[in-house]
């Protein structure tokens, strides 16, 4: 780190390009014993969840990825890519992480910004 450098700058990770996740799909990164999804969307807005349902902890990043959710495969719990949370019925949230996106560059801040219920 310089003299220049922040500890915010410094907590940006390029994870790969926008063209290594699938559109409508995800790619699964680690950190540490953590688990992140990184989603595309149809019109290739990309947002990052922890890949845990709130319902039963099921792998997010093997989902469905629709209307700006993504439909986890155990229980069909539909969570927002925004936010994280549930959605209907459903009550519960999985944590989210800031995505920046540079040319075709993505960086993630592995620093969640809410906590999972």
């Amino acid at each position: 780190m310089n003299a220049h450098t922040t500890f915010a700058e410094t907590a940006w990770a390029l994870i790969g390009t926008i063209d290594d996740i699938p559109r409508q799909g995800s790619r699964r990164i680690k950190d540490g014993a953590r688990r992140i999804a990184v989603f595309r969307t149809a019109d290739d807005r990309v947002f990052a969840l922890e890949d845990k349902c709130p319902h039963k902890n099921g792998p997010l990043s093997e989902g469905i990825v629709h209307d700006g959710c993504v439909t986890c495969p155990l229980h069909n719990w539909v969570i927002s890519l925004e936010t994280g949370e549930a959605q209907g019925a459903d009550d519960g949230r999985t944590s989210t992480f800031p995505v920046r996106i540079e040319g075709r560059n993505v960086y993630l801040n592995l620093t969640a910004t809410t906590a999972a219920c």
